[in-house]
Protein backbone atom coordinates (compact mmCIF):
# COMPACT_ATOMS: atom_id res chain seq x y z
CA UNK A 1 0.00 0.00 0.00
CA UNK A 2 1.30 3.11 -1.00
CA UNK A 3 0.84 6.24 1.56
CA UNK A 4 -0.51 9.49 0.34
CA UNK A 5 0.23 11.21 3.63
CA UNK A 6 1.97 10.10 6.94
CA UNK A 7 3.40 12.18 10.17
CA UNK A 8 4.21 10.27 13.60
CA UNK A 9 0.14 9.89 14.14
CA UNK A 10 -1.85 9.79 10.94
CA UNK A 11 -1.40 8.31 7.75
CA UNK A 12 -3.38 8.05 4.44
CA UNK A 13 -3.08 5.27 2.27
CA UNK A 14 -4.84 4.31 -1.19
CA UNK A 15 -8.02 2.98 0.91
CA UNK A 16 -7.78 4.11 4.44
CA UNK A 17 -7.11 6.79 7.33
CA UNK A 18 -4.92 4.73 9.78
CA UNK A 19 -4.86 6.76 12.69
CA UNK A 20 -1.56 5.59 15.98
CA UNK A 21 -2.35 6.12 19.10
CA UNK A 22 -5.53 5.47 19.38
CA UNK A 23 -6.39 2.44 21.68
CA UNK A 24 -4.75 2.42 24.94
CA UNK A 25 -1.31 2.12 24.94
CA UNK A 26 -0.72 2.30 21.12
CA UNK A 27 -3.32 0.48 19.05
CA UNK A 28 -3.63 2.17 15.89
CA UNK A 29 -7.31 2.39 14.36
CA UNK A 30 -8.28 1.21 10.80
CA UNK A 31 -11.20 3.26 8.72
CA UNK A 32 -11.94 2.77 5.42
CA UNK A 33 -12.69 6.16 3.54
CA UNK A 34 -15.96 4.55 2.46
CA UNK A 35 -16.90 4.50 6.65
CA UNK A 36 -16.58 8.27 6.98
CA UNK A 37 -19.93 10.01 6.47
CA UNK A 38 -18.55 13.59 7.28
CA UNK A 39 -15.68 15.27 8.02
CA UNK A 40 -15.84 18.36 10.57
CA UNK A 41 -12.49 20.84 10.37
CA UNK A 42 -12.30 22.82 13.41
CA UNK A 43 -10.32 25.55 15.36
CA UNK A 44 -8.47 24.52 18.73
CA UNK A 45 -8.78 26.43 21.94
CA UNK A 46 -7.76 25.36 25.35
CA UNK A 47 -11.10 23.88 26.32
CA UNK A 48 -11.73 22.23 22.81
CA UNK A 49 -8.50 20.21 21.93
CA UNK A 50 -5.29 22.00 22.65
CA UNK A 51 -5.11 21.32 25.96
CA UNK A 52 -5.78 17.60 25.15
CA UNK A 53 -3.00 15.20 24.43
CA UNK A 54 -5.10 12.10 24.52
CA UNK A 55 -8.24 11.23 25.27
CA UNK A 56 -11.26 12.79 25.88
CA UNK A 57 -13.68 14.56 28.38
CA UNK A 58 -16.70 14.10 26.46
CA UNK A 59 -17.84 11.20 25.58
CA UNK A 60 -18.72 11.91 21.81
CA UNK A 61 -15.39 12.60 20.83
CA UNK A 62 -11.89 10.93 20.82
CA UNK A 63 -7.90 12.31 20.77
CA UNK A 64 -5.81 9.79 19.64
CA UNK A 65 -2.16 10.24 21.36
CA UNK A 66 -0.44 13.45 20.02
CA UNK A 67 1.88 15.28 22.34
CA UNK A 68 1.81 18.07 19.85
CA UNK A 69 -1.53 18.80 20.24
CA UNK A 70 -0.97 21.76 22.18
CA UNK A 71 1.07 23.01 19.46
CA UNK A 72 -1.45 23.16 16.57
CA UNK A 73 -4.73 24.93 15.98
CA UNK A 74 -6.53 23.04 13.58
CA UNK A 75 -8.25 19.73 14.19
CA UNK A 76 -10.34 17.35 11.89
CA UNK A 77 -13.67 15.48 13.31
CA UNK A 78 -14.32 12.36 11.46
CA UNK A 79 -18.19 11.31 11.80
CA UNK A 80 -18.26 7.11 11.39
CA UNK A 81 -21.98 7.31 12.13
CA UNK A 82 -21.21 5.87 15.63
CA UNK A 83 -21.63 7.62 18.89
CA UNK A 84 -17.77 7.96 19.52
CA UNK A 85 -16.21 10.61 16.54
CA UNK A 86 -12.43 9.90 16.27
CA UNK A 87 -10.50 13.78 16.79
CA UNK A 88 -7.66 14.12 14.75
CA UNK A 89 -4.63 16.53 14.53
CA UNK A 90 -2.47 15.78 11.35
CA UNK A 91 0.28 18.28 11.14
CA UNK A 92 -1.06 19.10 7.56
CA UNK A 93 -4.74 19.09 8.03
CA UNK A 94 -4.98 20.86 4.11
CA UNK A 95 -3.91 17.95 2.70
CA UNK A 96 -5.60 14.97 5.31
CA UNK A 97 -8.83 16.71 4.38
CA UNK A 98 -7.62 16.83 0.96
CA UNK A 99 -7.26 12.87 0.96
CA UNK A 100 -10.68 12.39 2.16
CA UNK A 101 -12.58 14.42 -0.27
CA UNK A 102 -11.21 12.75 -3.10
CA UNK A 103 -11.72 9.42 -1.74
CA UNK A 104 -14.89 10.02 0.03
CA UNK A 105 -18.08 8.58 -0.97
CA UNK A 106 -20.25 11.54 -2.80
CA UNK A 107 -22.79 11.93 -0.20
CA UNK A 108 -19.58 12.79 2.53
CA UNK A 109 -20.04 16.03 4.08
CA UNK A 110 -16.68 18.33 4.39
CA UNK A 111 -17.68 21.03 6.97
CA UNK A 112 -15.51 24.44 8.86
CA UNK A 113 -17.41 24.66 11.43
CA UNK A 114 -15.06 27.17 13.39
CA UNK A 115 -14.51 26.34 17.01
CA UNK A 116 -14.18 22.95 18.01
CA UNK A 117 -16.43 20.65 20.60
CA UNK A 118 -15.21 20.74 24.60
CA UNK A 119 -12.93 17.69 24.54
Amino acid sequence: MDSRYRDRWIECLDDRIQIRGYYFPWGTKRIPYSAIRSIRRVEMGASSGKGRIWGTANPRYWANLDPRRPRKSVGLILDLGRFVRPFITPDDPDAVEAIIREHANPGTSIENSGRGPFI
